[in-house]
């Protein structure tokens, strides 16, 4: 429920101006979600969401996650580019292959890109195993790789 919950916020403040929790724990409740401003609050440190000023110069919460344009997707980038061997999923996991000793940077760059779907990642000396929450987010993420790859 916890995690279900938390992807709900992510998915609201990506697609509406939320300015208060308290429009926030609506948007919830909207959805099906019966929680407290309290849980709400965790949600947020826990998610890293943040506070920016909207185009409206209002604030508004947003997601804290890296620009995917900037210098960590470059270095994301190549650091796939370069160890990266192959990869593949299995319903609700994704199997990374690298060349020896590297599945452990590539573990890092996979967790910097702080998604939203990933449970966890495990990292020996040529694999790298993620688990996500579906099998949608595995083949999403698995063909995601596969173009960086290129």
């Amino acid at each position: 429920m916890k995690s279900e919950r938390q992807a709900k916020i992510l998915e609201i403040i990506a697609s509406k101006e939320v300015e208060t929790q308290e429009q926030l724990l609506l948007e919830l409740r909207n959805a099906g979600f019966d929680t407290t401003q309290a849980t709400i609050s965790r949600d947020i440190k826990e998610l890293r969401v943040v506070k920016e000023l909207s185009p409206a110069g209002r604030y508004r919460y947003a997601s804290n996650v890296q620009d995917p344009t900037g210098p960590v997707a470059e270095r994301l980038h190549k650091i796939f580019r370069e160890c990266v061997t192959s990869v593949d999923s299995a319903q609700n996991q994704v199997v990374i292959k690298t060349l020896p000793g590297l599945a452990n940077a590539a573990g890092s760059a996979v967790d910097s890109m702080q998604l939203p779907s990933l449970l966890g990642s495990l990292a020996g000396d040529d694999t790298l195993l993620l688990i996500l929450r579906d099998t949608a987010s595995a083949a999403g993420l698995c063909a995601e790789i596969r173009s960086m790859l290129k």
